[in-house]
């Protein structure tokens, strides 16, 4: 594939990252605003992702603001919270049609900077602040958002895991924040959170698409042009040396399907050398159709309804999940725990391993092919300091061995088991 080129730029306080390609018809622009994870202000953040959505100064309701972005050619707008790693991430995302492609010569571009503006610089306000009535209304939201986890049992036991694991650790703060802390929540405090956001986050700005590099830097500096003092950066983690060495944490409610959960630590990250490592030892052992984990626990021993395995770039966790029957529980742990070793042993073939890398190289292609994950991956680099090129990628995954994966089993050490059962099991 073609070499993407990012051209990036120090702004006043604020990074712009312009990725020019003729591949996609529409433009992507993406705002990101990032802080260290932490307990007291996790809910606040989510409840702005939720208010900044709901009208500006001149588009002062949720449906005058939506109106408008249909008169921009059906313009797509969406803000939320997610983590990664130890940081706390506030992401505005805009799509739009290509000015190449329109009738008239009006700038979409300058049209859909002047509505950005309006979101950060022009908020929906009354005396100074929130207004209430759209602070308590999303406050609500928010509220539901937070119990409805607790009904997504497989979500719900992930979350517990981290709780467990990564107990006393910024990661463990929930990305939603806590149902205990909204009652405090009024628009001042709510206010103050946005203004701090706003000066003292890390903000990187993202334009994708068919654009000039020049003409982009000069638009999007005269609509981001404000006051800025960042004082936050992303926070490089390392997992500790020491884990809790297979800790077994099991809570019971009235489900029928028990959740099975296990979490390593790896010592590795994005920035790392064997991140690629990392990647395909994921694949192989649960993230792809013949892993072990699949083949094994789930097809051969029939023993979960799921079994798969994903990792945290970040912060260097691999995570394993599977569902089980209640009753399976320790035919179930013993099995995955012994896919594992089976890693660690190096019994896999060299076919496993190169099938392993095609499909990785596959994934990696496909998240390519979309100008979200084109953007994702190079934030990735941000959060890490770590530059690497689409084709640097590719040649790190092809690059791994059947020794580097045995290699790295042998230093990812099991943390936590968390088991998610029903009341009436005995587990």
């Amino acid at each position: 594939m073609a070499e993407l080129t990012e051209h990036q730029f120090d702004m006043e306080g604020y990074q712009l990252h312009v990725i020019p390609t003729k591949k996609f018809k529409t433009n992507v622009l993406v705002i990101r605003f990032l802080a260290p994870l932490q307990r007291d202000i996790a809910t606040r953040r989510a409840l702005l992702s939720f208010v900044m959505q709901k009208g500006t100064k001149d588009y002062p309701s949720e449906r005058k603001l939506r109106t408008r972005l249909d008169e921009l050619y059906g313009a797509d707008l969406n803000i939320d919270v997610s983590k990664k790693g130890e940081n706390h991430l506030i992401t505005i995302r805009m799509s739009f049609v290509n000015e190449k492609f329109l009738p008239d010569e009006n700038s979409l571009m300058d049209e859909v900077m002047e509505l950005v503006q309006q979101i950060l610089l022009k908020p929906l306000l009354e005396e100074n602040v929130f207004k209430s009535e759209i602070v308590e209304k999303e406050k609500e939201t928010l509220r539901q958002k937070i119990e409805s986890i607790k009904d997504q049992k497989m979500s719900y036991a992930n979350m517990r895991l981290i709780d467990e694991m990564c107990q006393n650790e910024p990661y463990a703060t929930h990305v939603h924040g806590y149902l205990e802390d909204l009652e405090s929540i009024d628009g001042q405090t709510l206010y103050n959170t946005f203004q701090s956001m706003l000066k003292e986050d890390r903000m990187d700005v993202y334009l994708l698409g068919d654009v000039d590099v020049e003409e982009t830097k000069q638009t999007i500096g005269q609509s981001l042009s404000f006051d800025r003092y960042p004082v936050h950066s992303s926070s490089l983690v390392q997992s500790p040396s020491e884990s809790k060495q297979g800790q077994e944490v099991t809570e019971k409610q009235k489900i029928q399907q028990g959740k099975l959960h296990l979490g390593f630590r790896t010592q590795t990250t994005f920035k790392d050398s064997d991140y690629f490592t990392m990647q395909v030892f994921n694949g192989l052992f649960g993230g792809f159709p013949h892993s072990k984990l699949f083949a094994n626990v789930r097809e051969k021993h029939q023993l979960a309804y799921y079994a798969a395995s994903r990792f945290e770039s970040h912060k260097g966790l691999l995570l394993v999940f599977s569902g089980i029957a209640p009753e399976a529980y320790d035919k179930a742990k013993e099995i995955i725990i012994k896919q594992f070793e089976e890693m660690q042993k190096g019994n896999f073939t060299d076919t496993e391993v190169e099938e392993t890398k095609r499909l990785t190289i596959h994934q990696l292609k496909e998240t390519f092919d979309h100008p979200v994950g084109i953007i994702e991956i190079m934030y990735h680099q941000v959060l890490a300091n770590q530059k690497r090129t689409p084709g640097e990628m590719f040649e790190g995954v092809e690059q791994v061995t059947k020794q580097d994966l045995i290699s790295f089993a042998d230093k990812v050490k099991l943390d936590t088991i968390y088991f998610l059962t029903s009341e009436g099991d005995n587990a």
